[in-house]
């Protein structure tokens, strides 16, 4: 049912993406699916890297790692984004396009006041109304 899995991971907090990713592991098991790790990051340097490059080393590893401790087929993709907070959304849907990932499994936050009140919505949220495939979204 599913060859290809994307699951957006953000290096810096992948403490609060457990459920996600073995969700995604599960899946991937189930179906012998691939599952893509993608990371949308700036030039700027942050806490998990100081470079694109070494951010792309990181994403790498870390998807080897999943790959290893789950027993599944992994790889990553890093999509360069020039302000990451504007372009996360387009850039995820981008390379959902470009992977031809046929479910996106990501984590999202549990909604408030400012979600209610329509203030802010989550990444996840938008990506299941843009996206044409399914959205398997975790609290």
């Amino acid at each position: 049912m599913f060859e290809r899995i994307m699951i957006p991971v953000d290096l810096e907090h992948t403490d609060k993406l457990q459920n996600s990713l073995e969700i995604a592991a599960r899946m991937a098991r189930e179906y012998d699916a691939t599952v893509y790790y993608v990371t949308v990051s700036g030039s700027l340097a942050n806490r998990a890297a100081r470079t694109p490059e070494e951010m792309a080393r990181h994403l790498a590893d870390f998807a080897r790692e999943q790959g290893e401790k789950h027993g599944i087929r992994t790889d990553s993709k890093l999509m360069h984004s020039n302000d990451v907070a504007v372009e996360l959304d387009d850039k995820l849907a981008q390379a959902q396009k470009e992977l031809d990932a046929n479910l996106v499994v990501m984590a999202s936050h549990i909604p408030g006041v400012a979600d209610r009140l329509h203030l802010i919505s989550s990444n996840a949220g938008e990506l299941a109304r843009r996206l044409p495939v399914s959205v398997f979204v975790l609290r």
